[in-house]
């Protein structure tokens, strides 16, 4: 029995051991390299082929000093404004959020998810809500915020994050859009991009509703105000 259990409690920790070392190993591999595809690219992909709608992927990296500073504090202004604070989860966020949902039962949950934790989900993770992955989650985050830092981090974020059905990546967005580049953003229409993660696929930042418009207004008030790595 004790040998048994020995034999159970070593093949634990070698599955743990293994898991992170490769999980520090593909850390540090987008440190370097920037991610081809993510798995909510392939999600979308085996969506479409199940709906018969061949939604395909549109998608071009650009590096973080190719794209207009007006896109980092447009996306730190509407999903993360204590971004660069912050270790990766924001607990100040979450207690808040918590307050609120005790208090507002019934209403639409708030969450208190930060640009490092939407970041570690995309690249890493697979989308859904239960506490195993909200637990792999928190790992990578605060494994991202340790070996990549603040900038890497936001560069790869507004390079892969969702910008609609298929659209993936500010470049793309900015193109599809706009038709310039990401560089070339104003800050109304980085505001009006930022505006469209929290439901990418059903907002639009051309065709937008007075709520939507409120929001855009809210983000650029609070974009002259927002620190962004250098």
């Amino acid at each position: 029995m004790i040998i048994k259990l020995k034999r159970i409690l070593l093949y634990i920790a070698s599955s743990v051991a293994v898991f992170v070392l490769l999980s520090v190993l593909s850390v540090l591999i987008y440190k370097i390299i920037n991610p081809p595809l993510t798995p909510i690219m392939l999600i979308r992909i085996f969506e479409g082929w199940f709906d018969n709608k061949d939604i395909g992927i549109n998608y071009k990296w650009v590096p973080y000093d190719e794209i207009s500073p007006n896109v980092f504090r447009a996306v730190i202004a509407a999903e993360d404004g204590r971004f660069m604070m912050h270790g990766g989860i924001d607990w100040k966020a979450v207690e808040a959020a918590k307050r609120y949902n005790e208090i507002y039962k019934g209403r639409k949950v708030r969450g208190a998810s930060t640009i490092t934790m939407q970041t570690a989900k995309n690249v890493f993770l697979w989308h859904g809500r239960n506490y195993i992955r909200k637990a792999f989650e928190v790992y990578f985050t605060y494994l991202i915020e340790f070996l990549w830092g603040k900038k890497r981090i936001l560069e790869i974020y507004v390079n892969i994050v969702e910008f609609g059905n298929g659209i993936y990546g500010i470049e793309a967005a900015s193109r599809f859009y706009f038709n310039k580049s990401a560089k070339d953003l104003t800050a109304r229409e980085s505001a009006a991009l930022a505006s469209i993660l929290p439901n990418p696929r059903q907002r639009s930042p051309l065709q937008t509703t007075p709520r939507q418009e409120h929001k855009i207004k809210f983000i650029m008030g609070r974009m002259n105000s927002v620190r962004i790595p250098k």
